[in-house]
């Protein structure tokens, strides 16, 4: 994905060929500065507030926050954007840094909006002997059965996405996104970090996996062969529990002040308490004011297809506090907004 010609690399970006929550409307990155704003005063107003965008495309998130914040919240943050991919040329904002992987001692807020599912995992097919084996897959897509599924795979698999012995049946075993994300969870010092993904539960995992392409805005068959974004849902849970007990440099234990514990929500939930909704203006406003029912109508449609159910509404927000004795909504994902046409 990559490498020499790879798919991440290509002129066109990520944004070329699936549409984020990110490139659906610039009310994403507001919301996310919002959140910001708010994990600056659990933090009680610090000197250096940190905004850490992992998996950040081509910088639009870090750009459209950076953008939405208030002056004298902006004047404080430091913003990098993690991305193996080099930066933009157009990117010449001098308070974004350019970074390879997230940086130590963070204290803000880390926000990895779709960078989970694309963590590589392996995939297992049950044989028809009934035992999972890794599935092999060619340059040209053609799949075989491998070894069976054994050491963290396998543990993992036991304990996140057990498998009947019935033929066919596929998982991604998670372990790699699990140590990612405890990884990054770990970089914090204090504050918030929250990973954003099409995801799933125990208990309600898909019966034949969910590993898929994009190319050009569709859904293809996923090929390792450079030309399309490769991609299979997240085990949110799974993340979960390994961000809330993750060992630091040190190898003590790091965990979320008063035992505050991850949450998980929606991102219709997630977005409707920071403030983004889809409901329609007051029709009597396109008289006292056509500009701003116009403006408000767009508004509420793009909101409308964030929070969306069967869409972009779907999406997980697993929400880890560290060092901070903030809870979940607690003030974080609570709509204060004020209806009022301002």
């Amino acid at each position: 994905m990559y490498g020499p010609g790879g798919f991440y690399l290509r002129p066109e970006g990520p944004g070329g060929h699936f549409r984020t929550s990110v490139h659906a409307s610039g009310l994403f990155a507001e919301a996310v500065a919002r959140l910001l704003c708010r994990v600056d005063t659990a933090l009680g107003r610090p000197p250096r507030l940190d905004f850490v965008d992992v998996g950040a495309g081509r910088g639009e998130l870090v750009t459209g926050v950076l953008a939405a914040l208030p002056a004298e919240v902006a004047t404080r943050v430091r913003a990098y954007a993690v991305e193996r991919a080099a930066r933009p040329a157009d990117l010449d904002d001098p308070r974004i840094e350019w970074t390879g992987g997230v940086p130590d001692g963070v204290t803000g807020l880390l926000f990895a909006n779709e960078w989970l599912d694309n963590v590589p995992v392996d995939v297992v097919e049950v044989d028809p002997s009934g035992v999972p084996r890794r599935v092999l897959v060619r340059a040209d897509g053609t799949e075989s059965l491998g070894d069976p599924a054994t050491g963290p795979d396998a543990r993992w698999l036991a304990r996140w996405w057990p498998l009947s012995d019935e033929p066919g049946l596929r998982a991604e075993p998670g372990a790699p996104r699990d140590a990612a994300w405890a990884a990054a969870v770990g970089r914090l010092t204090r504050g918030l970090a929250v990973a954003v993904d099409y995801g799933h539960a125990r208990g309600d995992r898909p019966a034949f996996g969910t590993l898929t392409g994009f190319r050009e805005g569709r859904e293809c068959r996923a090929v390792p062969d450079g030309t399309c974004d490769i991609t299979a849902h997240v085990a949110l849970d799974a993340c979960a529990e390994a961000g809330a007990g993750v060992v630091d440099g040190a190898g003590a234990v790091v965990e979320g002040a008063a035992g505050v514990a991850p949450r998980l929500l929606t991102q219709r939930d997630a977005l409707r308490g920071l403030g983004v909704r889809g409901s329609r203006p007051p029709l009597a406003l396109a008289s006292s004011n056509p500009v701003g029912y116009l403006r408000r109508l767009s508004g509420a449609g793009e909101a409308a297809e964030l929070t969306a159910t069967g869409g972009l509404g779907d999406f997980g927000w697993l929400v880890q506090p560290v060092g901070v004795g903030i809870g979940v909504p607690a003030g974080l994902f609570v709509d204060v907004t004020d209806d009022e046409e301002q």
